[in-house]
């Protein structure tokens, strides 16, 4: 696929991401419904402010430049693990769940939670110019889920119990549950790093193999 035509896909997924959120956002402020702390304290909308910015960056490099850099690269794969995990952590364990809050819109949560996550991978697969990834970069992909983790947990405990999601919740999920999650979440987004890292080190070794 052309660089060219990557870059305008990741530019416009980037701004159609944005446009999707402050939608969203509008939304809530117009039905007196927002709460920036609450909002901004979900996972799914940290990330996809982090998708916002990456599908930007990424666009105008595939624009620019024959290749992305190491450090692109390494965000680009860590952002990819979050994409997937929002989009299992949704649609398998919260779809379905009651909410009792401001409903809202529906076709932003989609939006979010599925059509990016499926744009993000695709994006992964077949985009052009990708450097091969050290192992060394494993490391990075725990250092936000963790410090998000950490905040989620102080936050819950100085707010009378109010955590993002309820699987997290002590009170409701129990201690024991809640660990499993964490820790089943964890190595879940290891081993989607591993296999990103496998797959940028295979298409490398091949991009080598036809240039010689």
């Amino acid at each position: 696929m052309s660089r060219r035509v990557v870059g305008a896909v990741r530019l416009l997924a980037g701004i159609g991401l944005l446009a999707t959120i402050v939608i969203q956002i509008n939304d809530r402020v117009v039905n007196n419904a927002f709460d920036p702390w609450e909002y901004f304290s979900y996972f799914t909308i940290e990330t996809s402010l982090m998708n916002i910015v990456v599908f930007i960056v990424g666009g105008i490099l595939a624009l620019r430049v024959s290749r992305d850099t190491e450090l692109f690269t390494t965000v680009r794969m860590a952002t990819l693990t979050y994409a997937i995990i929002t989009a299992g952590v949704y649609n398998l364990l919260l779809r379905n769940v009651p909410y009792n809050g401001f409903q809202g819109l529906s076709w932003p949560n989609e939006v979010i939670h599925v059509w990016i996550p499926i744009l993000i991978v695709l994006d992964w697969l077949i985009s052009p110019g990708r450097p091969a990834l050290s192992w060394r970069t494993l490391r990075i992909v725990m250092i936000y889920p963790v410090a998000w983790l950490a905040y989620s947990l102080l936050r819950g405990a100085v707010s009378n119990g109010i955590y993002p999601y309820p699987f997290l919740d002590p009170a409701t999920a129990g201690w024991g549950s809640a660990i499993a999650y964490i820790v089943a979440l964890s190595i879940v987004l290891l081993g989607l790093a591993a296999l990103a890292i496998v797959y940028s080190r295979r298409v490398g070794r091949e991009a080598i193999r036809r240039q010689s």
